[in-house]
């Protein structure tokens, strides 16, 4: 769910933050300079970045972030995008990821110290509203959920996917968190098969190469399941049709029961804002508005970086959360790496664009179903039905017709957001391509690609899907800011094509191969360089899986890796426990 912030945004938000001690201050009569020499230099201020470069330097490291935008954050940012009064998440806004991770288990006590505080639901959780307008909700309470089923047997499945889930938590977690091509990995598939025997761990593999749509009707005679979780796929760069939906599916349901949907109090700028003042205090070095052109290698080892214009000396690391052709191919000298290694990065395919349109409105939302106001997150779409449509359409190069709608109403949770009676619409629409060549709807010109024309047309048919649902809604607008796929690469380079994921979630560049076979490993082939961010595993989202992870194999005490079980002794181990 996973989503820097355009100029106008940045602009709303104060322009160029800085953190960190100042560049240059006044000691002893005399000007200090710029330090240059870091333990470790982390290029890129996403999540997995200001995670990362937070964990390091609690451990004692000197470290420097670097940032090419004008302030730290990624696509984490809020402001007041419509009028006055009026606080918006510009991209990214629901926590339950970062909230159940390691890095917040690692450093949530010192941002709660710092501000960071959240709110959450414990009733109503999200829904999807078909065109007929049919309704399907889910409560934080699973038994409340499975009320809503019209077959028993479904509600039994139900709940019995959310505990089958529960009791391999643990072992899926770690390969979520952990490099799926060594021994940690291998161990947690040990406790996989050791749990659930040769049968039940194809079953999570069968899981793995389903689609979620195969996996639910396989599952569940009823429609209330998928017309729920279809179209969350979609917040994991997936369609319906996707491999890897099966698994994606259960663990989006399980995460939302287990975590709600949390929302920072005072909007999502307030995460960054925590960042910031936790990073000072830990003396990082943040550089803000300067780009990297070049990581320094030496006899294979990286020693830092070239930019604006200074050269910032890394004594043990360089971690890159950059796209994987700009590491490969643009930021590594000629030669450093293989070049199939090279060749790899730069076919790392985007997904499909996305597009983020902001509402104010004069009050509540006026839903036909009453039960919609104090629902969270909302999403219109039939299920698999029509959302696998829309996908196609976008991949096809075309505008949707019907396209899924993401409702957020932060607002429920939040109400220090809006003024009092007011509302506001959160509106991701996950189905769009970047470069359109024609209207599925034959109603748009897309000649001139995204145009102001072509968004101010496409955010109208998006507004009439939720009239449908919520009749008199365009009399209470106030205002209206959208950000089109255009708008999205242009604010964060990583977001090739507009695609806030940072690369396709297809299962060919997913696990084990992302971005790719020879480049999965964080470690890279350049020794002190590592490669995080969304384009590496465990993917998109604002777990910050990557950051949190190779901070901690960074600080892992010498030795250790060497004192474990070969992995090949590791792997006949765990074909002797499926086969027993």
């Amino acid at each position: 769910m996973p989503f820097s912030v355009d100029a106008g945004a940045a602009a709303l938000e104060g322009g160029r933050v800085r953190t960190g001690p100042a560049p240059a201050a006044a000691h002893a009569g005399r000007i200090a300079m710029p330090r240059t020499e870091f333990d470790v230099v982390v290029v890129g201020s996403g999540v997995n970045g200001m995670v990362a470069a937070a964990e390091l330097a609690g451990a004692g490291r000197r470290v420097c972030l670097v940032e090419a935008n004008d302030r730290i954050g990624g696509f984490i940012a809020s402001g007041e995008l419509t009028v006055p009064g009026y606080v918006h998440d510009t991209y990214s806004s629901w926590h339950p990821l970062f909230l159940t991770g390691g890095a917040h288990a690692a450093l949530g006590e010192d941002l709660a110290r710092h501000g960071l505080e959240y709110r959450n639901t414990d009733g109503p959780l999200c829904a999807s509203v078909a065109e007929d307008g049919r309704t399907t909700v889910a409560h934080r309470d699973p038994a409340r959920t499975v009320e809503g089923f019209a077959h028993e047997a479904d509600r039994a499945a139900y709940l019995g996917m959310l505990e089958r889930l529960g009791a391999n938590i643990e072992a899926i977690g770690g390969l979520m968190g952990q490099e799926l091509r060594g021994p940690a990995a291998v161990r947690s598939l040990l406790a996989l098969a050791r749990r659930n025997g040769l049968a039940g761990t194809e079953q999570w593999a069968r899981d793995t190469a389903s689609s979620g749509r195969a996996a639910m009707e396989r599952q569940f005679a009823g429609p209330e399941v998928d017309h729920l979780w279809a179209p969350w796929l979609l917040h994991g760069g997936l369609a319906p049709d996707s491999a890897s939906g099966g698994l994606m599916v259960a663990l989006f349901a399980a995460t939302m029961h287990g975590a709600g949907l949390p929302v920072v109090r005072g909007g999502a700028g307030r995460f960054v804002t925590a960042f910031e003042r936790l990073l000072a205090e830990r003396d990082v070095d943040v550089r803000t508005g300067t780009v990297v052109d070049q990581v320094l290698v030496e006899d294979g080892r990286a020693v830092g970086v070239r930019a604006g214009g200074s050269t910032l000396a890394a004594g043990e690391a360089v971690l890159a959360s950059v796209w994987p052709g700009v590491l490969y191919d643009e930021l590594l000298p000629p030669g450093a790496v293989r070049a199939e290694l090279r060749d790899e990065a730069l076919r790392f395919r985007p997904g499909r664009a996305a597009m983020q349109v902001h509402v104010a409105l004069s009050g509540p939302v006026p839903w036909r179903d009453d039960a919609l106001a104090e629902v969270p997150l909302i999403h219109l779409s039939d299920g698999s039905s029509s959302t696998a449509v829309a996908c196609a359409e976008a991949s096809a190069g075309r505008l949707p017709a019907r396209p899924t709608v993401v409702v957020g109403q932060q607002h429920v949770l939040d109400p220090s957001r809006v003024p009092p009676g007011g509302a506001a619409l959160w509106l991701q629409l996950q189905e769009v391509p970047f470069r359109p060549v024609g209207d599925s709807a034959g109603e748009l010109d897309v000649s001139s690609g995204w145009s102001p024309a072509l968004v101010d047309g496409y955010v109208d048919r998006v507004l009439g899907r939720i009239e449908q649902q919520a009749p008199g809604l365009r009399d209470r607008v106030l205002g209206v800011r959208a950000l089109s796929p255009v708008d999205l690469q242009a604010a964060n380079r990583n977001a090739v094509d507009g695609d806030p994921y940072e690369g396709s979630q297809e299962l060919d560049q997913n696990l084990l191969w992302r971005p790719g076979p020879l480049t999965s490993r964080h470690r890279t082939e350049v020794r002190g360089l590592w490669h995080i961010g969304a384009s590496t595993h465990p993917g998109a989202g604002l777990s910050a899986g990557s950051g949190h992870l190779v901070a901690q194999e960074i600080l892992r005490p010498p030795g250790l890796l060497s004192r474990l079980r070969p992995a090949g002794a590791v792997t006949r181990k765990l074909l002797a426990a499926l086969r027993s």
